[in-house]
């Protein structure tokens, strides 16, 4: 028995919301380039004015990048069927490009400390003319970038235009240290900026790190209770037990259902609908994506072989 609380909502919307779908692509995309075409200019552009900052923020920026180009990619594979290989469809995928951003985040940040520490100790005088430079493109970039996302309803480009919204913060800080440092001779904010700018990033890469590792684990997600949920469905009519039950979560956000239902006695065929139709509401309330339940009747061996299941 198999429920799906939402998929005939989402089906009877596609129609109407694919010219909306197919223009957030193409934002998301316009955004992606934009801020990709202007990572490689900071990249260059902190090697050239001697900026730790500006490299700090070449990293911030190239990690949004990433997540732009999935949500790029990942917006156009959304509405895409499964297949004999993807039973489950392209939802897990997301998970692939979450650890490849954050390997790519984890390296750059360690070479971006390797460079600014130093620096703390034995001061370098940056190009505060060139980082003033720098920093008004990338306002100017990433507002841009933003404003062609912040319009739009969808979650994953609303989500996109707050990064966005972070990189334009980040960069009105760094044209506040570069004019400081155009007039003073503090040339340690500039590393102390890029250190801060760093740790601010190795901040979002442990906390994203601590909600993957679940979902790959294939844990239990923290706001189900699989032994209450289980307590539910054995106080329904003609249930006798509940057995080898598992919640987990596809990508961080649609969560799975399985377990054996032991019946007290034979059913006839409207009772049997009845119970279907009680456990997909059961299901449905407590926010599961998709439900896959096997009925054992009295006497029948359980064939489930998993080490460890309850």
């Amino acid at each position: 028995m198999s429920s799906k609380p939402s998929g005939e909502e989402l089906h009877d919307h596609h129609d109407h919301h694919h010219h909306h779908h197919h223009h957030a692509s193409g934002n998301i995309r316009t955004a992606f380039f934009l801020n990709l075409g202007f990572t490689v200019v900071e990249i260059v552009g902190g090697i050239l004015t001697g900026s730790t900052a500006i490299l700090a923020d070449a990293v911030h920026d190239l990690g949004d990048s990433i997540a732009l180009g999935q949500a790029w990619y990942f917006e156009k594979i959304s509405d895409a069927s499964s297949s004999s290989r993807y039973s489950y469809g392209y939802k897990r995928f997301s998970l692939l490009g979450a650890l490849i951003s954050t390997v790519v985040l984890l390296t750059s940040s360690l070479f971006v400390l390797s460079r600014a520490i130093p620096r703390i100790f034995e001061p370098h005088h940056p190009d505060a003319g060139g980082m003033i430079i720098l920093a008004i493109a990338g306002v100017a970039v990433n507002g841009l970038a933003m404003a062609k996302l912040s319009k739009e309803r969808g979650m994953n480009a609303r989500v996109v235009a707050l990064h966005l919204l972070e990189d334009v913060l980040g960069w009105v800080t760094v044209l506040v240290v570069a004019v400081i440092l155009l007039f003073w001779d503090v040339p340690v904010l500039d590393p102390i900026l890029a250190i801060l700018i760093t740790l601010y990033i190795l901040g979002g890469v442990i906390k994203n790190l601590r909600a993957m590792i679940p979902v790959f684990l294939q844990a239990v997600p923290d706001e189900q209770d699989l032994d209450a949920i289980t307590r539910e469905i054995e106080e329904l009519q003609h249930i006798h037990a509940v057995h080898h039950a598992h919640i987990w979560s596809l990508d961080g956000v649609h969560t799975v259902f399985t377990a054996h239902l032991e019946v007290a006695t034979m059913l006839d065929a409207e009772s049997y609908m009845q119970l279907k139709e009680r456990i997909r509401t059961l299901v449905e309330r407590h926010g599961l994506y998709h439900s896959t339940v096997e009925v054992e009747y009295p006497g029948e061996a359980c064939r489930n072989t998993l080490a460890g299941s309850h």
